[in-house]
């Protein structure tokens, strides 16, 4: 699952933080993913949603580094998998560096990832990448996505092992970053597949406002490595108890690893 949370904001109102914390976990709860990635979520959003899900666990720092601002945070099911390696790179031209900006990005942008194992059947592992691309900047939508891409390649290089991208792409199907993540260039061991190629019927929006709508473009995504299938995926447009979780819905897919 794939799921920008929103910032806590007082000028929200009714739709602020506190009010929706708990039908957050209440989405997650109904449709139980494996692992969730998690944009816009502030460090102490992530612990209310700790608190209310203590199946799941985090991982994760901030994009000024430590637990200042938002967390691309990879959420994972303790009782079916465990973190092996994990990491965190900032999408500039100094990917070490906390709080980098390159390409003219209104704000540093990251980029997490884990390196997973299920806890039943030690051999089987698989690495998630969860990410959230510029909302301005095109050349840094572009470049990031380029670094994140790049990223996966070079660990897909030293072990081919299953993998999973999500995040917000502040991106439309037709965008040059979704042509990044589609191409297939010359040398690349890495081919990437479209979760949405799964979906039964037409996307429609991920982001919508608190006003809900079917009618737009997807921004939020999950992509998958050749040796993942996809079995199902679904945008969660379902209001609780009259109210939408965020202001974008949330993406689910159902895979298989070969």
């Amino acid at each position: 699952m794939s799921f920008n949370l929103r910032y806590n904001e007082i000028q929200d109102g009714e739709n602020a933080w506190p009010y929706r914390v708990e039908k957050v976990a209440e989405v997650i709860r109904s449709h139980e993913p494996l692992v969730i990635g998690t944009q816009e979520g502030l460090h102490p959003m992530l612990l209310d949603i700790e608190q209310s899900l203590p199946q799941y666990g985090f991982i994760g720092e901030g994009r000024y580094g430590g637990q200042q601002d938002e967390h691309n945070a990879i959420w994972y099911d303790k009782e079916q998998i465990t973190p092996v390696e994990s990491g965190q790179f900032w999408l500039s031209e100094q990917p070490s560096q906390p709080g980098s900006i390159s390409w003219n990005s209104s704000l540093p942008r990251i980029c997490t990832w884990a390196r997973f194992q299920f806890i039943k059947g030690a051999a089987n592992e698989f690495i998630v990448f969860n990410t959230h691309l510029d909302h301005e900047s095109e050349e840094a939508q572009v470049n990031g996505i380029r670094l994140v891409r790049q990223q996966m390649e070079e660990r897909f290089r030293k072990r081919p092992l299953p993998m999973v991208l999500m995040g917000d792409l502040n991106s439309t199907p037709d965008s040059p970053v979704l042509d990044v993540l589609h191409s297939n260039p010359d040398g690349s061991l890495l081919s990437l597949t479209d979760a949405y190629t799964a979906a039964a019927g037409k996307v429609g929006p991920t982001f919508h406002d608190f006003k809900g709508g079917e009618d737009g473009e997807a921004i939020d995504y999950i992509f998958v490595s050749s040796d993942v299938r996809v079995m199902a995926t679904k945008v969660i447009r379902e209001q609780i108890n009259g109210r939408y979780p965020s202001d974008h819905y949330p993406v689910a897919a159902r895979v298989s690893m070969n």
